[in-house]
């Protein structure tokens, strides 16, 4: 499988800090005389979240996994943030992580559900340069849940210790296996067994949601889930693999294509709504287009010449171009030809954005504008609040994105094996044998690491319960949704009440 970026996932997490005294630190003896203990910071805010008032203990630091034997082999960093005053056994508590799958957590960290958050431009600009504004985040889920941002092996603060091999944790079980454990040992430190319990990520860390699923339902020993929050989820990596013969990607990727194609005013008869175009396009892509495609060369050419000028229309492609490309226009080539005319590319985290190459030939873009507009602020914002505000500052670089290698994509299994990952079926069948769990999808138009059709291409199969307790949610920005503030707002808004609605 050839993914031709990293996954980005996003994130962001702040806290409105209206009272905050010094931080306290507390250590475990390890098991190892040459592995350090893991440090762990205190700190304690107030913050006004969903128009609630809220006292919050933020716990920054290190848990560490270990060998039956008690010698510690990883330590994973999380940021923990828990509603002060007598605990509540009805409050939720949510596990929240971001893709890659090297990212660490702080896009939706730093830029959706934490505390605070960092300020960027929210119509698709670049960020330029520091000092970038970290606010209260008003928007964050505090008022209805306690958070736990983790970071994963290799990303982030996490890393392998002492003589352990990091690529232990490098793969879709390892990871998961990491990750539950993880959970468990926080829910024993915590006294949050019998807590309702919500487990979510972005991009990757969609598939690695329904891997920890997998993980925590699937075992004799099960930790029970109310809720799992995907947003721009990528399940089914057949329709991201860029294989010759593959076509499911063609069909999945032509919605995305559309919604594009009408933000920039390619579109000829624009209707009026994204919504509108994009509803056009599925029907096209799952009808007419996916028979061409699936006749392969059995296509005769009277038919090719009737489903150019709708491909034309639908992508905002020449049919000349089209044609050439067998009616098959790859995400990368489409990047550089849509705005070809313009001298400008567009971005495929978000394909709002605009950027401009070396020259104006060659087949796919320089670089994704849509990732360097934003990585220098969330990068610095998550430095600045870890070590200035939470206290928490080891000597070592944060590791945001691209911290692992060599990731091991077998799963096993009947579905699993040397072929396309897909872990939706984990998600089946985990609805299956829990009766109490709800599935949040959240996509945006404009993304196109993880185009919102692939999404429901891949929770749409046979399997999956089609009882009502998958609720479905776009919005009008890209793979991070919460960058455009309207959406922000909304994001916000929708996961609340899917909490709340447990």
């Amino acid at each position: 499988m050839k993914l031709k970026f990293v996954l980005a996932l996003t994130a962001a997490i702040a806290a409105p800090l209206a009272a905050q005294n010094k931080p306290e630190t507390k250590t475990e003896r390890a098991d190892d005389a040459a592995i350090p203990p893991p440090v762990v910071s205190i700190t304690r805010h107030s913050g006004t979240f969903g128009g609630t008032r809220i006292n919050y203990r933020a716990t920054a630091g290190e848990t560490y996994l270990k060998d039956k034997d008690g010698k510690p082999l990883a330590a994973i960093t999380s940021y923990s943030y828990i509603k002060e005053g007598p605990v509540d056994p009805k409050r939720p508590v949510t596990f929240l992580w971001n893709g890659g799958p090297g990212s660490g957590s702080l896009w939706l960290h730093m830029g959706a559900f934490g505390p605070k958050r960092v300020v960027i431009p929210s119509d698709a600009r670049d960020d330029g340069a520091p000092p970038y504004p970290i606010v209260d985040n008003v928007d964050s889920l505090l008022d209805v849940t306690d958070i736990v941002f983790i970071d994963p092996v290799g990303t982030g603060f996490s890393r392998a210790l002492g003589k352990t091999d990091p690529k232990d944790y490098w793969g879709v079980t390892k990871d998961a296996k990491s990750m539950a454990a993880f959970i468990r040992l926080w829910l024993n430190e915590h006294g949050r067994w019998n807590a309702p319990k919500f487990i979510g990520g972005e991009s990757y860390g969609t598939t690695r949601s329904a891997a920890v699923i997998n993980e925590l339902e699937g075992t004799y020993t099960d930790v029970s889930v109310n809720g799992i929050i995907l947003i721009s989820s990528i399940l089914d990596l057949s329709a991201a693999a860029d294989t010759p013969g593959n076509e499911i990607g063609y069909i999945t990727n032509l919605p995305s294509m559309a919604a594009t194609a009408w933000y920039h005013n390619k579109v000829a008869d624009r209707p009026a709504t994204v919504e509108q175009f994009v509803a056009e396009a599925k029907a096209f892509a799952i009808g007419p287009y996916a028979a061409a495609l699936l006749k392969g060369n059995a296509l005769s050419a009277e038919e090719r010449q009737a489903i150019l000028p709708q491909l034309s229309r639908y992508t905002g492609v020449s049919q000349d171009y089209l044609a050439r490309a067998d009616l098959r226009l790859a995400p990368g080539r489409f990047y550089k030809e849509l705005l070809r005319d313009r001298g400008q590319t567009i971005g495929r985290l978000d394909t709002r954005y605009l950027g401009k190459d070396y020259d104006n030939a060659g087949e796919e873009p320089d670089n994704d504008p849509s990732f360097y507009a934003i990585d220098g602020a969330y990068t610095a914002a998550m430095n600045a609040y870890a070590r200035e505000t939470l206290k928490y500052s080891p000597d070592l670089t944060y590791v945001s994105i691209g911290g692992v290698r060599d990731w091991d994509w077998q799963i096993g299994g009947p579905r699993g094996g040397a072929g396309y990952v897909n872990v939706a079926p984990y998600i089946g069948r985990a609805m299956r044998e829990n009766s109490g769990l709800r599935v949040f999808v959240g996509q945006g138009y404009y993304d196109f690491a993880t185009p919102f059709f692939g999404a429901e291409y891949s929770l749409n199969r046979t399997g999956i319960p089609n009882d009502g307790r998958i609720t479905w949610h776009w919005y009008n920005a890209g793979h991070m949704m919460y960058v455009r503030d309207e959406d922000l707002r909304k994001l916000s808004a929708d996961v609340r009440a899917f909490i709340k609605a447990r």
